[in-house]
């Protein structure tokens, strides 16, 4: 093949990579990090943001099909998960469970590439319990339901900016528990101003302030750092459960779930295949 041919294959390689990994930004189970993981894309995306001067040369190239594809990943999916969440709730939020649940063996495989020791086990617990403990208070004890509004939205960029740059961490269990995450997609599928201009450039920010600490950690206290977001990952999972159904959801509820389930899984042994 030649060159110009395998450059078009490695354009639109990229593009769909990018598309996959503006959906994982947005839909509850899926990281962007995980996937720029496995794509191979998370060590140069992190070298960029950290030695720019001297990734910029070796990464240029990729940079424009990754970015609009991240675009379209990212826009185009808020439409169609504010649709299904219209439709049922309850139903959508199963799904979601069964994506997380189905990516949970890979995640722990990654967790214990390094090893585990009894420090990495100290951190999944702690991270677990302390974000279960905060998120089960605000949303069923509390009741918290935040009213959205400019800084409710940069707090929901800053937690999409926080799941690139952490892999495995997911941010919608997040917004779900506030009664944020419906709002932010809506506002996302009509292109509302006002939703865009505060959660993207949160988003931006917390990408740039977390890339260095999180690539000095991953770095340096691997198995702790990976173990510690796999309780964040079991527990924001955990307090989403639903808790209310209208009649009927309960056997599409339980579908919906096996089906996350199973597709999270044959996408991880898709993987492990390649």
């Amino acid at each position: 093949m030649s060159g110009r041919g395998n450059r078009v294959i490695h354009w639109l390689r990229n593009l769909l990579c990018g598309i996959l990994i503006g959906a994982g930004a947005i839909l509850p189970g899926v990281s962007g990090g995980v996937l720029a993981v496995v794509f191979d894309i998370y060590r140069p995306f992190m070298e960029l943001l950290t030695r720019p001067r001297q990734a910029l040369p070796k990464y240029w190239r990729w940079l424009p099909p990754l970015g609009l594809g991240w675009c379209v990943g990212f826009m185009g999916f808020a439409k169609g998960i504010a649709a299904a969440i219209d439709f049922s709730s309850t139903v959508t939020t199963w799904l979601f469970i069964g994506l997380i649940v189905g990516t949970v063996p890979a995640l722990y495989r990654e967790a214990g590439k390094e090893g585990r020791s009894a420090a990495s086990w100290v951190s999944m617990v702690l991270c677990a319990g302390a974000l279960f403990a905060g998120l089960f208070y605000v949303s069923r004890i509390a009741h918290v339901r935040v009213e959205p509004n400019f800084w409710w939205y940069n707090f929901c960029g800053v937690l999409w900016g926080i799941s690139v740059v952490i892999p495995g961490m997911t941010s919608a269990s997040v917004m779900m528990a506030l009664g944020l995450y419906q709002p932010m997609l809506e506002g996302l599928a009509r292109l509302d101003f006002r939703v865009l201009s505060a959660s993207l450039p949160g988003m931006g920010l917390a990408i740039l302030l977390l890339a260095r600490l999180m690539s000095w950690f991953l770095r340096e206290h691997y198995s702790v750092a990976f173990h510690g977001i796999l309780g964040i990952v079991l527990a924001s999972t955990l307090v989403i459960i639903p808790t209310e159904y209208a009649a009927g959801e309960i056997l599409l509820s339980a579908l919906c779930c096996g089906g996350g389930f199973l597709l999270a899984y044959l996408l991880d042994k898709l993987d492990a295949n390649s």
